[in-house]
């Protein structure tokens, strides 16, 4: 058996694959320690401005490993905090790196692969992605990000809607909540998550990671606050050889086509 997930870089873009399709890339502890370990790496990788996430085989991921839940019920606590805290630190090195974020879901997004989905800063999806929420039908709350990711994008009703009136979605209900940014033919996913993560990694690396921190930082933040915070962080993107490219080539173009842009 090979490593639970594994990290593979094709220039700028990273790529991180749930690897154990044989169990529809369920999340056990070796899975939460390997993907904290590619969390450390990734941490250190400045050069990375796309992580992709995907899961290998016919589904995203299925959430936690029922298995391992079973063999452990007797020491539940233990067992879920020596899965759950290794993947929160994992979830903060995504949230936190300057890169893009983006989901590639095909199949069986379920209880912790459906929060994993939407803690992505982009998500394409298949047109033959299920998503499940899992949780309530189980007995448990949500976890692996799902209160954080998907309720700030949804809001709290359709959160609430989600996890207890829902007992699965498809890619396009998705798509219409605003959860999933596009939906493709399965046979596509790939070629698709891969050119748009092509034209995300051609974008100004300061200004994507400003933009990140822009959208993620409002939360807590007044108006004002949030207005300073912008005001910050385009004076620092201004600052940058990108910038002042940009702005050479609008002018060469705008002479060359009678001041038109």
């Amino acid at each position: 058996m090979g490593a639970p997930a594994r990290l593979d870089y094709d220039g700028p873009v990273a790529t991180i694959t749930l690897d154990r399709p044989e169990r529809f890339n369920a999340l056990d502890r070796d899975a939460a320690l390997a993907l904290f370990a590619i969390g450390q790496e990734l941490a250190e990788r400045r050069d990375v401005r796309v992580i992709v996430i995907r899961g290998a085989g016919r589904s995203f991921c299925a959430g936690g490993d029922i298995e391992t839940f079973a063999a452990h019920i007797d020491a539940t606590g233990p067992m879920v905090t020596g899965i759950l805290e290794p993947t929160h630190a994992f979830l903060t090195t995504l949230r936190t790196h300057p890169a893009v974020v983006v989901t590639s879901v095909q199949g069986a997004a379920a209880g912790g692969g459906l929060s994993l989905a939407f803690m992505g800063d982009l998500c394409v999806a298949a047109d033959t992605a299920r998503f499940t929420p899992a949780y309530i039908r189980l007995g448990v709350s949500p976890d692996a990000g799902g209160t954080v990711g998907l309720a700030r994008i949804v809001g709290a009703r359709r959160a609430m809607q989600i996890f207890l009136m829902e007992d699965g979605f498809s890619a396009a209900q998705a798509e219409s909540w605003g959860l999933v940014n596009k939906v493709v033919p399965e046979a596509e996913l790939a070629a698709e998550t891969a050119a748009l993560a092509k034209r995300l990694a051609g974008f100004s690396p300061a200004a994507v990671a400003a933009t990140k921190r822009l959208i993620h930082g409002t939360a807590g933040r007044s108006m004002a606050e949030q207005l300073d915070a912008e005001l910050n962080e385009l004076i620092g993107c201004m600052e940058t050889e990108a910038f002042r490219e940009a702005v050479h080539r609008f002018l060469a173009k705008a002479g060359k086509t009678g001041g038109r842009a």
